[in-house]
């Protein structure tokens, strides 16, 4: 058996790798938001405690994004929809922001805390995203500055940090608002997966590296069965929702987003306040 785990186990990881694939190349999120809920109901079953659970399935969630955004991102390269100067502004303060995340703020607080986060932060992203979903434009006529952009990549890789997703439920309305074109927003987010990912798995593993093994293939805040399986299975759809995404209009993908985020912010809601 893989990792011990079961064969009902291995079939739904591989069946949530690769939903979260198809919503990584779909909607720019890294497929992180889909897959913190599930990971932190799967482990619940494996007896870790929801504290512990909550902080694994956020660490793991990031851990897979480092390959579901590199598939994503190839496939919306090959269409020129990312805007390469804007990853370029925003990358160095995502590093920033998700060391200080993973490493610092991750150890510090309490799973229901951050999982209470999760909820509210999502929820607001959720509003504010289907509040605007029928405007197509910005209230910017582009994207800030050098400065601006650092910010604004400090804020996402820390916030991304917490909530262990790949940056698109913050850095896809930025741009939408900034004038970007929503395929053009949602593909430029898909690229900015992969350096929020390294940040912050690189500060999970400092953070985590003390804690004791939970269950079968656990390693610090990682689960591993979980993470080899999610990350295998959503590679390969990951293009497939990068090509749905450039048929959809701007109305539908914006309305599909923040439905997705609303529904994730109350189930973690809910875990949250259980676990209390």
């Amino acid at each position: 058996m893989f990792f011990g785990l079961d064969a009902a186990l291995i079939v739904t990881l591989m069946a949530i790798g690769l939903g979260a694939g198809f919503l990584a190349g779909l909607l720019g999120i890294g497929g992180g938001m889909v897959l913190v809920p599930c990971l932190v109901f799967i482990l619940g079953k494996q007896g870790v405690s929801g504290d512990l659970a909550i902080k694994m399935g956020i660490a793991t969630a990031m851990a897979t994004i480092l390959f579901t955004s590199l598939s994503s991102v190839r496939a919306h390269h090959k269409r020129g929809a990312i805007r390469w100067p804007i990853v370029r502004g925003i990358a160095p303060g995502i590093v920033v922001g998700g060391l200080l995340a993973g490493a610092g703020a991750f150890a510090m607080l309490k799973g229901q805390a951050i999982g209470l986060f999760f909820a509210v932060f999502v929820g607001y992203s959720a509003w504010r995203m289907f509040k605007g979903a029928t405007k197509t434009a910005g209230v910017r006529n582009g994207v800030h500055g050098f400065w601006g952009l650092s910010a604004v990549g400090t804020g996402i890789g820390f916030i991304s940090g917490l909530v262990g997703a790949g940056g698109g439920f913050l850095s896809v309305p930025y741009m939408s608002r900034c004038n970007v074109p929503i395929h053009q927003a949602v593909a430029t987010s898909a690229a900015l997966g992969f350096p929020i990912a390294v940040a912050n798995v690189l500060g999970y593993t400092v953070s985590g590296w003390s804690i004791a093994n939970t269950t079968p293939g656990s390693w610090g805040y990682f689960y591993l069965p979980a993470l080899v399986l999610i990350a295998m299975c959503s590679v390969m759809t990951a293009p497939l929702g990068a090509k749905v995404a450039h048929g959809l209009n701007v109305a539908a993908l914006k309305k599909v987003f923040a439905l997705l985020l609303a529904s994730l912010a109350a189930y973690m809601l809910y875990k949250s306040v259980q676990g209390a």
